[in-house]
């Protein structure tokens, strides 16, 4: 099947079998590795990406239901190859990572839910980022990550 997406601010067309997953297609058809797979069952959040500026689970999306859309990957997510979106940098500044596997859906989810209320308490950050899973940091600094993020004294 013929889609046409917008990915990272680039028109891409491609013959999709009808059942491969948006995180699939964007891995393998596209080469944007940054969004990772971790359980394929929509539990962990590792594979988070914007459709139309959502956040989505791309595990639980087929890649024929993004034709027409706009995805953002966490790829696309700076807006330059030299520098950092602000997320990214907050979390670097604030060690809001360990392994790193989680921290492409995090910073994904956690952008997704600035937008929606630009100044979270910790509390609705906890809550906002309960869909994506960490194994490595116990969330502290993730948190801290996005409330800097926000503009708020973290120190």
């Amino acid at each position: 099947m013929e889609i046409s997406v917008t990915v990272n601010g680039a028109n891409q067309s491609s013959e999709v079998e009808p059942r491969t997953l948006l995180v699939y297609y964007l891995r393998e058809e596209l080469g944007l590795t940054g969004t990772n797979v971790g359980c394929d069952t929509s539990s962990c959040g590792a594979c988070t990406v914007h459709v139309n500026g959502e956040s989505v689970k791309s595990c639980t999306m087929l890649a024929v239901q993004a034709d027409g859309q706009e995805v953002t990957t966490i790829e696309g997510l700076a807006p330059s190859a030299d520098e950092l979106h602000p997320m990214q940098q907050s979390f670097q500044d604030n060690h809001g990572l360990q392994c790193g596997y989680c921290t492409p859906g995090m910073v994904m989810a956690a952008c997704s839910l600035l937008d929606e209320n630009p100044s979270p308490s910790e509390a609705e950050v906890r809550e906002g980022l309960e869909g994506n899973l960490c194994r490595c940091t116990g969330y502290h600094n993730i948190v801290k990550a996005v409330l800097a993020c926000s503009g708020q004294d973290v120190s």
